[in-house]
């Protein structure tokens, strides 16, 4: 989405869909859950950095829902719009968060389930969402990478440590879907990825 092209998505079962960082075009996917004729239940956002929230104030203003988000980004999530100026990027101020996401916790949103596991590093508040078979990991690992630590609140051996004890633990054929780039799987990356798998050779 948008001109930074983070991945935003829709959960979807069957009438029940929540959003997972809508990062831009809020318009463009309000026409996908219209078609759908969705309602979605809520904005959860793995992080706040604003290729991942630009397109919540859209969202919440049509359909007034809730924001989830970890309080340690809160900082992030603030500063959105001067962020997005720095880049040369109009991005509307988002709301205030409605709810905390925490370690351990698990949301419900009718018949979708999503385990929150804490995972900082590429952020300070950074979160992996782990449902059935599949986990959104925002910024934290990418097919064949992982995210930046160079950003404020970003540390490198934090990132390391959070993939490795919250994403890599994961079944082996759980789906990861990354804030950027395609879709991979836990299987993969322990056995390739350079920075974290079994034959890493950095960090």
């Amino acid at each position: 989405m948008g001109p930074f092209q983070a991945n935003c998505f829709l959960v979807r079962s069957g009438d029940d869909v929540v959003v997972v960082d809508p990062g831009a075009e809020p318009d463009r996917i309000a026409a996908l859950l219209d078609a759908w004729e969705a309602d979605p239940q809520a904005i959860v956002l793995t992080h706040a950095h604003v290729d991942h929230v630009g397109g919540v104030a859209g969202l919440v203003r049509r359909y007034g829902i809730p924001v989830y988000v970890h309080a340690a980004d809160l900082p992030l999530y603030e500063r959105a719009s001067e962020h997005g100026a720095m880049f040369g990027v109009p991005v509307e101020a988002p709301p205030q968060p409605d709810h905390w996401l925490e370690h351990g916790q698990n949301l419900a949103f009718g018949s979708i389930e999503l385990e929150v596991r804490h995972a900082p590093g590429h952020s300070p508040g950074g979160v992996v969402l782990v449902g059935d078979a599949e986990a959104f990991v925002g910024d934290c690992v990418f097919a064949g990478s992982i995210g930046r630590t160079d950003l404020p609140g970003g540390d490198t051996g934090t990132l390391l440590r959070s993939i490795r004890e919250q994403i890599l633990t994961l079944p082996p054929a759980t789906t990861l879907y990354s804030g950027h780039g395609p879709a991979t799987t836990v299987e993969t990356e322990a056995d390739s990825n350079p920075f974290v798998g079994r034959n890493a050779t950095w960090g």
